[in-house]
């Protein structure tokens, strides 16, 4: 381990969007990678928390710098991996092999978390509140099944909003049969088919492990008239200043929607920092609808940050809070600059 007057020396693992685009993959496709902005974002804000930061790069790249004897105090990771069910898990899992701790959550929440569908039925199992649900893995799947109309669609194992949009509500058999083929066709994975959600959408910021997470903040979603679908997208999410507001609920909401997501996120294992997503069913009860265990970190434009500027929490202040719990949970020293961070809500 690597000690420059007694600071940690931070690994960064990342995929960068410019890269993958490089290698031919559509910006749909690219969706989940980072741009240089949130790169040189994370980093810069690392380094003036008192962090020596070294860029690593993506999961080859990490395998490269292992070859060659390089090591980490502790890595922050935000690789979203590129094929296969597990591929969020990826670089934990070889960091796990050369016993190098890392920030944010382990292969098993990684892997289970990806699948919309294995993760619900863990939330509908620890008794959160969510809607009804069943994976379709073929057409033949959505012929049976004792949901009430109209559903939602979408693919089991995708971010960012990818293969969600206006039809992806769907209010009869035909649609549903329309929406499921075309998904299965373009994303060549099962579907998600659950019981649309009609109340209001709040995403929640958390950050912590355990008994020691907090919710930091949180932001109702509130669409615009020319936005008429109602539906968080991934072209609504890439343009949210043309289709959304973001306004804090009121306290109680605020207060229910706490208990549902830091509920959630301990039932599955989270760590450190991410986004649980929730939508009111017709009486006004918090649904969990997802959760993000490596949510968008661009300064800028991503989710939990924005969520944390309503809620006063600079940039700064929230990558040194995530960072903060990564430390405390592997009992490592925490520099003087960002132990001035909040720790309190």
């Amino acid at each position: 381990m690597n000690h420059r007057h007694n600071n940690l020396t931070i690994g960064f693992t990342y995929d960068l969007k410019d890269d993958y685009l490089a290698m031919g993959l559509s910006s749909e496709e690219a969706a989940e990678f980072d741009s240089l902005e949130t790169i040189e974002g994370v980093s810069d804000a690392l380094r003036s928390l008192g962090y020596n930061v070294d860029l690593i790069g993506n999961a080859h790249s990490l395998i490269s710098r292992l070859q060659k004897g390089d090591r980490w105090d502790l890595v922050f990771n935000i690789c979203e991996g590129l094929r296969g069910i597990g591929r969020e898990a990826q670089v934990p899992a070889i960091l796990d092999l050369f016993n190098i701790p890392y920030v944010f959550s382990d292969v098993l929440v990684l892997s289970l978390t990806l699948h919309k569908g294995m993760t619900k039925h863990v939330i509908r199992d620890h008794g959160i509140p969510t809607a009804p649900f069943f994976v379709a893995h073929s057409l033949d799947c959505l012929e049976n099944h004792s949901l009430r109309y109209p559903l939602f669609v979408k693919p089991v194992a995708e971010g960012t909003g990818k293969g969600i949009g206006p039809d992806s509500i769907v209010s009869n058999h035909r649609d549903l049969i329309r929406v499921g083929w075309d998904r299965l066709q373009r994303f060549e994975q099962s579907l998600l088919v659950e019981e649309f959600l009609p109340g209001r959408e709040v995403t929640v910021g958390i950050v912590g492990t355990g008994s020691h997470a907090k919710v930091i903040g949180m932001m109702e979603v509130l669409f615009k008239k020319q936005n008429t679908s109602a539906v968080y997208c991934y072209q609504v999410k890439a343009q949210y200043e043309d289709f959304v507001d973001y306004v804090l609920p009121e306290k109680r909401l605020y207060d229910a929607c706490c208990r549902v997501a830091l509920d959630a996120w301990r039932a599955l294992g989270c760590r450190d920092g991410g986004r649980i997503d929730l939508r009111l069913d017709q009486d006004g009860i918090p649904n969990f609808i997802e959760v993000n265990p490596l949510a968008g970190l661009n300064p800028i434009h991503s989710d939990l940050p924005i969520l944390s500027r309503i809620a006063g929490i600079s940039y700064e202040q929230l990558i040194g809070l995530i960072m903060n719990s990564a430390l405390n949970r592997e009992k490592l020293p925490v520099p003087s600059k960002s132990s001035l961070c909040r720790t309190t809500f």
